[in-house]
């Protein structure tokens, strides 16, 4: 009886673990082309890639652009089979980002590759299709698995404007059959195993937002199926919005997966150690956690409890946005350092939260 006691005591323990915790590192080649280095928290110099899995990493993101020009072609196909060789080489698992477009595609821009610009509604369809399996059998060609695909980064409006805008009268209906010719291709494609197929919003602590985008392009009758995809992936960060609040994100995630059934994850997140003036106020729940590295570890422990909690075991998930981008240290945000690396590219304590949670 007393066996079956402890049993039950760990089972929960056993269960919040989530099986899939990563970090964003895209920028990694560039930053080395410069010149910079990463150490272990002892100063050990190292790859990157040996501290992130002694770190408790299991898995990285790295985002795809069709046809950039800056940078010779900064994450490219062949930019990012080079990230993945070495991420492979290390025993972490990868995860591709598709922007679908020639630079950042985020919910203030998604902009169609030049080069398909003149393209019309279905043979930008169609074009979708056809780059997105062939970048596919690149990977498997280099025995190259991918463990997670996400087509399109945070679409909340859409995906390649304007065809794909999704406030356009025929917009839900563009989005579906792009992202329905994406998930096809990914699906007849030469990569085995099969990746599962990500769709990834922001604002994920927002509920009406995300069962709005959900219901309006799946119903759109454009294609979209809800077989088409096996994650639900979110972007969350608590100083953007007052609103985003850690009990708002739970009840966001909870609402979805017993709507739709599928997995969730927080596929973009981060904390800072300093941030002085923030632009918003930062939700009322978050507040006693510290801006510090301390903090950073407590951030991510309850963001992963949260994800861990998501009903039917169906949280699975979550990454940390670019850790290590020393020289865009706050992010995109207000603040100013939400790096889990110091200038000297020093790996902090934060870092390694990541195998306990």
């Amino acid at each position: 009886m007393r066996l079956f006691a402890i049993l039950a005591l760990l089972a929960p323990l056993a269960r919040s673990a989530l099986p899939h915790k990563g970090v964003d590192w895209s920028s990694l080649l560039l930053l080395e082309a410069h010149g910079q280095t990463y150490k272990t928290p002892a100063g050990q110099t190292q790859p990157l890639e040996n501290i992130l899995r002694a770190s408790g990493v299991t898995m990285v993101r790295q985002r795809i652009w069709v046809n950039p020009t800056a940078d010779n072609g900064a994450y490219n196909l062949d930019y990012n089979l080079r990230l993945a060789r070495r991420a492979h080489a290390a025993g972490l698992a990868v995860y591709l980002d598709f922007h679908y477009s020639d630079t950042w595609a985020d919910p203030g821009k998604q902009g169609t590759p030049a080069a398909w610009a003149a393209l019309g509604r279905d043979a930008l369809v169609a074009q979708l299709g056809a780059y997105t399996k062939s970048v596919m059998d690149a990977f498997q060609n280099e025995g190259l698995p991918l463990a997670l695909v996400s087509i399109g980064n945070e679409i909340t409006p859409g995906l390649l404007f304007p065809t794909g805008e999704l406030a356009r009268a025929d917009g839900p209906r563009n989005v579906a059959a792009l992202l329905h010719a994406a998930a096809t291709a990914i699906r007849t494609s030469a990569m085995a195993p099969q990746p599962k197929i990500m769709i990834h919003l922001d604002n994920g602590w927002k509920w009406d937002t995300q069962q709005w985008w959900y219901d309006r392009v799946l119903g759109s009758g454009g294609g979209l199926a809800a077989a088409d995809f096996d994650v639900q992936g979110v972007s969350y960060y608590p100083f953007y919005n007052a609103g985003a609040s850690l009990a708002a994100l739970s009840a966001s995630m909870a609402n979805m997966a017993r709507k739709y059934g599928k997995e969730v994850m927080v596929v973009e997140t981060n904390w800072p150690s300093w941030c002085p003036n923030p632009k918003y106020a930062f939700p009322s729940d978050v507040k006693a956690i510290p801006v510090s590295v301390e903090g950073q570890t407590k951030w991510v422990r309850e963001v992963a409890r949260r994800v861990a909690e998501v009903p039917g075991g169906k949280g699975t998930g979550l990454f940390y946005w670019e850790p290590a981008w020393i020289g865009n240290a706050g992010l995109g945000s207000s603040c100013g350092w939400n790096l889990m690396v110091g200038e000297d590219g020093k790996a902090m304590e934060s870092l390694a939260v990541f195998g306990s949670i």
